[in-house]
């Protein structure tokens, strides 16, 4: 279910016009739509989503979950200002929890100014829930670290600024969050895509390590895994009771319920929504834009899941 986010349409009419000018040229209608309009729009997707029977999970207990994902922070589609408006219609949002699943820098050239990390960090630090805020990285936050790609390891310029501004970061580790109805882990993959300049099988070389991340969480424990690209979720056990992803930005142009590009090694499976497999998945479509300045039929969302509820008939 989604519905507009009232009170916070973080837009101005300069802003509109500077992303819609260069496509209206073209008399393009849908384009300018695709890049003036779509791109500073904001909904906020809900799901309610019981855990698979094989998921440990704690009779009685709803979770509700702030989900944010690609930012992408620069200038004219996520400026400061835009963010400080998406974190406070985050904050009146009730959750229990807010999680921030990766891609926090621009990614991509058409921008008029890269917002530094210390800028954008410094408004998520206003995020507020009462288990807290977490966060993972995702591939454009270690591809835009030239030092961070040289070592092979981090730290990364954007996990330093998240860190320092009160977010926990969690790389293949987890973490416990007490719950009234006792621990549920939190459990945070490094990216998958990190090291753009290595490949191993034709394939980027990335930092995660989903055995070790799952064995820091006890046997029988409930769990949530983040983890930036969703394709990890093939190998995603029955014990994880969700796992919550980004990256695919729904394809950015979607269709009808299809999207012709989605970066994914399985684009006809992990691509936007709900995926129910072994166990659950929620793919959001983000919030910024990534190698080009367009949306279309995916517009930037909040996404809050209410783990434990029953979905409505």
């Amino acid at each position: 279910m989604r519905e507009e986010g009232r009170g916070y349409r973080l837009f101005t009419r300069r802003r509109v016009l500077q992303g819609a000018g260069a496509v209206a040229l073209s008399g393009l209608s849908t384009g300018a739509y695709a890049t003036g309009i779509e791109p500073f729009r904001q909904v906020v997707t809900r799901y309610a989503i019981k855990p698979n029977p094989a998921a440990p999970w704690p009779g009685g207990l709803t979770l509700r979950i702030a989900v944010l994902t690609d930012i992408h922070a620069c200038e004219p589609w996520m400026s400061a200002e835009r963010i400080a408006g998406i974190v406070a219609a985050t904050n009146a949002l009730g959750a229990d929890l807010v999680v921030l699943v990766g891609d926090f820098v621009a990614g991509q050239r058409y921008v008029t100014r890269i917002v530094p990390a210390a800028e954008w960090a410094a408004v998520l630090r206003r995020l507020t829930a009462p288990l807290g805020v977490y966060a993972v990285l995702g591939n454009h936050d270690w591809w835009s670290d030239a030092e961070a790609q040289r070592r092979g390891a981090g730290p990364t310029i954007s996990g330093a600024a998240l860190t320092q501004n009160g977010i926990r970061v969690l790389s293949n580790e987890a973490v416990p969050l007490a719950t009234r109805a006792g621990p549920v882990w939190l459990a945070g993959l490094e990216d998958q895509l990190a090291l753009q300049g290595r490949r191993r099988r034709g394939q980027r070389v990335g930092l995660d390590d989903l055995p070790a991340t799952l064995a820091a969480v006890p046997d029988g424990a409930p769990m949530i895994l983040l983890a930036h690209e969703p394709d990890i979720f093939a190998r995603v056990p029955a014990r994880v009771a969700l796992t919550l992803s980004g990256h695919t930005h729904g394809g950015q142009v979607r269709l009808f319920g299809w999207s012709p590009v989605v970066p994914s090694r399985y684009p006809g499976r992990y691509v936007y929504g709900h995926v129910r497999e072994a166990s659950d998945l929620v793919i959001s479509g983000g919030l910024g834009l990534s190698v080009a300045p367009i949306r279309l039929g995916v517009p930037p969302e909040i996404v809050v899941v209410d783990l434990g509820a029953e979905a409505a008939a």
